[in-house]
């Protein structure tokens, strides 16, 4: 699985995951994304050639909307997928106003917000566009995902105090205890 076509023929393959991407299609949101762990843990169960699917604790949607920057509209979002995919543990979140959350500049665009999680390996969205083509984007690129290599985002790297984000989630995940295979990349985080 080494170039994105194969990212897309797998998520392409697994009716789950294509099912949940229709749903929240439905909802017509802006600059909208499936994001994180749906991508990621689908690429590295693959590689793994584990038989099961991974469980993970979110299905991380994203969208970019200005005009209305309120969590209540998210949580109504989250209410209507529920009743359209009730054993789905969504999550919804509108990248318009989660900067101010991460305490961070505000964002441009969904993928300028995805540009900026703390690892590059998560760093990763798929959508269907109008024509039910299914699009991947990986503002970090793809080759951390696929080599198995966890390390943090360009923008963890510049902005040092993010720094202890990146190695709190690192060590919360404990990722490697599910895919072996992992090689995790810290960084040295100086107290003075």
């Amino acid at each position: 699985m080494r170039n994105e076509e194969k990212i897309l023929t797998i998520i392409r393959e697994d009716s789950w995951m294509m099912e949940i991407l229709q749903t929240v299609k439905i909802l017509d949101l802006q600059d909208w994304w499936i994001c994180a762990g749906f991508v990621r843990s689908k690429i590295w169960d693959t590689i793994h050639e584990f038989d099961f699917r991974t469980p993970i604790a979110d299905v991380d949607v994203i969208y970019f909307d200005p005009s209305n920057v309120e969590e209540l509209e998210e949580k109504q979002y989250e209410e209507i997928l529920k009743s359209l995919l009730p054993n789905i543990p969504w999550s919804v979140k509108n990248e318009a106003r989660m900067h101010l959350r991460n305490n961070c500049p505000p964002y441009k665009s969904s993928i300028d917000a995805i540009s900026k999680f703390p690892e590059t390996a998560t760093a990763l969205g798929v959508k269907l566009d109008s024509q039910d083509h299914l699009i991947l984007t990986a503002p970090c690129g793809i080759q951390d995902v696929v080599n198995m290599v966890v390390k943090p985002t360009p923008y963890i790297l510049k902005n040092k105090e993010k720094g202890m984000i990146y190695e709190e989630r690192v060590a919360s995940k404990n990722w490697q205890t599910v895919w072996k295979k992992l090689e995790i990349h810290h960084i040295c985080i100086s107290n003075t």
